[in-house]
């Protein structure tokens, strides 16, 4: 399918869809600093095949979507929430299936506590609560914080870039299961070479919360499947528990060995699982 860049208060957003427009709709929401291609093409086209019309789209400073200079974004996280909205806008859905991974799920949580008219069900991957809480959740692995404080990258040189995030992706994987390099290495270095600007990814990282939701999980009331790896090094899997259990129709799916992210290994048994969340008859 083609990219679509859609135009929405101002800014430009660019996206993709698979499949047929008049299948129920599931909309991608990716984590932080990361664009639409890690949905990769294989698993949005999995979904489409199967009666599901897919949207995957570039978040702001990722991509081919609006870019800012490094350092200085000019929004806040609450506007990369209200940009899912902007982008169902933009293809005249009223509402739809919203999956989201790591920080992309917590932009579902809130698309669905802020847009609660627009979310038809909710698929949460390797994410955590996107609102405060009082349950204590375990730390990130020591494997994790030590590469995240460890680690060193030169933003300018895209050979620096893709050697930093290969070994990101391999350090999330988990460490249970081979890792995949040649794989991973390609997506990559397409996704540098992509980009406007690569650099600008890391405005994720210092983004102000802006006018986020305050309400509970338990005020999410649409059907919400979570997702989660028993090896992720980010978010161990009590986050993913947590999750099923605050939300009211909220199940857990773990997947034995798998890491942080939507993993090749395990498209077998996600797909066939959003498929069944999202059918008119599990979905509400």
């Amino acid at each position: 399918m083609a990219e679509r860049v859609i135009e929405a208060d101002g800014i430009e957003l660019c996206t993709e869809s698979f499949g047929d427009p008049s299948d129920p709709p599931i909309l991608l929401i990716m984590g932080k600093g990361a664009s639409m291609l890690w949905w990769e093409e294989g698993f949005c086209r999995m979904l489409a095949g199967n009666g599901r019309f897919v949207i995957r789209y570039d978040h702001r400073d990722t991509g081919r979507s609006v870019t800012y200079e490094p350092g200085r974004p000019g929004y806040t996280a609450s506007d990369l929430v209200g940009d899912a909205a902007r982008v169902l806008d933009a293809y005249g859905i009223p509402a739809a299936h919203v999956v989201g991974v790591s920080a992309g799920g917590a932009f579902a949580q809130l698309l669905a506590l802020d847009y609660a008219d627009r979310t038809l069900s909710l698929v949460l991957i390797s994410t955590s609560s996107a609102v405060p809480g009082d349950r204590e959740l375990p730390p990130p692995t020591e494997e994790f914080t030590r590469f995240v404080s460890s680690a060193h990258v030169d933003w300018s040189e895209a050979k620096s870039v893709i050697d930093y995030l290969v070994a990101y992706a391999c350090m999330l994987a988990g460490g249970r299961r081979p890792f995949d390099e040649t794989a991973a290495r390609s997506l990559v270095r397409r996704d540098v070479e992509r980009a406007h600007d690569f650099a600008a990814a890391r405005n994720h990282d210092v983004l102000p919360d802006g006018e986020l939701s305050q309400a509970p999980l338990s005020s999410i009331a649409v059907p919400t499947l979570v997702i989660h790896g028993t090896a992720d090094p980010m978010f161990p899997l009590g986050h993913g528990e947590a999750l099923a259990e605050q939300i009211p129709d909220g199940t857990l799916l773990a997947l034995q060995d798998a890491g942080h992210g939507v993993e090749r290994a395990d498209w077998a048994t996600i797909v066939p699982a959003i498929l069944e969340h999202t059918a008119a008859d599990h979905a509400g």
